[in-house]
């Protein structure tokens, strides 16, 4: 009989250990898990950052030709916008801090 009581004791000694090793396991598996959406976030960013800059070069370019076709009503209206969205963006800034 004691030697059963032994045997079960070293039974369930093992199945602790078992089970702090699984449980050790599946924190490694989630943290794994985590990083890597993370890493998906982090270049989905640098997609959108580098279609942004794509744009924004775009429209520097069509800017510069309407500067030099010489279309004044044109430069006003854009530097109109340009200044308002400036001073939105300014309140909008100052409100928040």
């Amino acid at each position: 009989m004691s030697e059963a009581y032994e045997r079960e004791r070293q039974n369930n000694a093992r199945l602790e250990e078992l089970s702090a090793k699984v449980s050790s396991l599946r924190g490694v598996t989630v943290d794994i898990y985590d990083n890597a959406r993370a890493q998906d976030i982090i270049d989905n960013t640098s997609d959108t950052f580098s279609s942004m800059s794509t744009q924004l070069k775009g429209s520097a370019g069509r800017l510069g030709r309407m500067a030099a076709s010489g279309n004044k009503v044109a430069i006003f209206k854009l530097a109109g916008i340009v200044i308002a969205a400036f001073l939105v963006l300014y309140y909008m800034v100052k409100l928040i801090f």
